[in-house]
């Protein structure tokens, strides 16, 4: 293949829900970009199995919210047995009910393995392409573009290239960006996708330890016949993942008989760290996902933050492909994005260390980007008031519902108690009065649903419109 032909736009290593939720965004966008999966098939395990609010708003955005509802359900509530004896229950998360500006404001629970069902035929809906069989081992680039070498011999070429190929990240690897981070747990633990017979469904079981055997928890899947089997073993202990192995320890660790475990369906066994990549990004390719920052799983974090990752840069790289806005745009997702993974990293580890609950921070609800340069606050406004870098809130003005406006790859105008200024065609304007979330002034909300410019009045709006070609 000549090397310097361009075979797509955007290519995207790792078929993950990083991957596919930026393969979906920028097939909306009308961008030509390639999944390339090094697997035969979708990842088959729950791993990580929830979402938190605001990735359910960005769900909401891509159009596969009711399909995400549809398979899913809300945590059950977590019930401690002793000796076959349930002995107390408590709440996995802090309870939230949705509002008018939040209406997911609650964590969400879908196998892993079914989401990237969902997001795949979404995918497939608005016309992008995943290649299976397709590993890749390296990575060169130019100033025009970027080549990806196939571990099975063979290249592709793209503009950009967006590493989603996990932890062990082989693209990272090869530009040579270092990890920085910490054990969070030495102890090795035990997941699987289970069938159990005579264990109800309405509960999180957790067994505390007992007679030298540490927890083990089982978690119904919501939407499916599975269990999620987690156990926690000593520091250096070698875990069986085989179907046996995993019988063999819910029986010691519970009152399930090793053979109400009818079926064994996926298993797997890490040890929960915490590690930051030192960089999101090395010429025309970013990192992103797991990548990027690998998480323990006590938080809800990981997943969550690695579709806001592809959120935040879909829209960038549709900008800078498109032309209407210039390349440096690109710069913004590593400054974006990596102060806040560094911060969902603390998170996690602080919620599996016992020091934080699961609660209003872990929803993910307050991530904004206030200190970005692509945020321009014009206004004085009182601490505790929403200000430009904000997330922008749902809610009903002038008949509209505010996320019905946002849904789709544009920005919008909000004119709440102000003269709404001539905009182009594609930014479509919501008048109305004071709202009482936003107050009173003008909003320019970015495509991945944040205030990117707030004023009183339209001074300055035009120039900051043309930083992104929408002048």
């Amino acid at each position: 293949m000549d090397t310097h032909a361009l075979d797509t736009d955007v290519l995207i290593v790792g078929a993950g829900p990083t991957g596919l939720a930026l393969g979906v965004d920028l097939a909306r966008r009308g961008v030509d970009a390639l999944v390339l999966e090094g697997a035969g098939e979708l990842f088959p395990g729950s791993r990580g199995k929830g979402f938190q609010p605001r990735t359910m708003e960005v769900f909401d955005d891509l159009g596969i919210v009711d399909a995400i509802h549809a398979v899913g359900g809300p945590y059950p509530v977590g019930m401690v047995w002793r000796d076959g004896e349930r002995v107390g229950e408590h709440q996995m998360f802090e309870p939230a009910e949705p509002s008018e500006d939040s209406p997911y404001n609650r964590a969400w629970m879908v196998p892993q393995w079914r989401t990237q069902e969902i997001l795949a035929a979404r995918l497939a809906e608005l016309g992008g392409k995943v290649a299976f069989h397709h590993e890749v081992a390296g990575v060169t680039q130019d100033g025009t573009g970027v080549t990806a070498h196939l571990a099975a011999g063979g290249t592709v070429r793209a503009r950009y290239l967006v590493a989603a190929d996990g932890g062990r990240s082989a693209v990272r690897r090869a530009l040579g960006i270092g990890m920085t981070g910490e054990t969070v747990d030495p102890s090795p633990t035990l997941v699987a996708d289970v069938r159990i017979s005579g264990l109800d469904r309405d509960n999180w079981h957790v067994f505390p330890p007992r007679d030298g055997e540490d927890f083990l928890a089982v978690c119904p899947l919501a939407g499916t016949e599975d269990f999620q089997v987690m156990a926690r073993f000593p520091e250096g202990a070698a875990v069986d993942t085989s179907p046996e192995g995993v019988r063999k320890v819910v029986a010691r660790r519970s009152h399930i008989a090793a053979e109400d475990v009818t079926e064994v369906r996926w298993t797997s066994d890490f040890r929960p760290r915490a590690a930051l990549a030192d960089r999101f990004r090395a010429g025309r390719v970013f990192i992103a996902g797991d990548a990027a920052h690998v998480h323990s799983p006590a938080g809800g974090q990981g997943l969550n933050t690695s579709v806001q990752d592809a959120y935040n840069l879909g829209w960038k790289l549709g900008a800078v492909l498109s032309g209407s806005a210039p390349a440096a745009l690109l710069d913004s997702y590593e400054e974006e994005r990596r102060p806040i993974a560094a911060r969902m990293l603390d998170l996690s580890t602080a919620v599996h260390r016992g020091e934080v609950r699961r609660g209003g921070e872990t929803r993910q609800m307050g991530i904004g980007y206030r200190d970005s340069s692509l945020t321009v606050e014009t206004r004085t406004v009182p601490d505790g008031a929403l200000r430009a870098g904000d997330r922008a809130p749902d809610g009903i003005v002038g008949g509209v519902r505010l996320f019905d406006a946002f849904r789709g790859p544009h920005w919008t105008l909000l004119a709440l108690g102000a003269a709404a200024p001539p905009v182009p065609e594609s930014v479509p304007v919501v008048r109305g009065p004071g709202h009482a979330m936003y107050g009173t002034g003008l909003f320019l909300v970015r495509p991945d649903g944040y205030v990117g410019w707030a004023g009183e009045d339209a001074t300055g709006l035009g120039g900051y419109l043309a930083r992104f070609g929408l002048a």
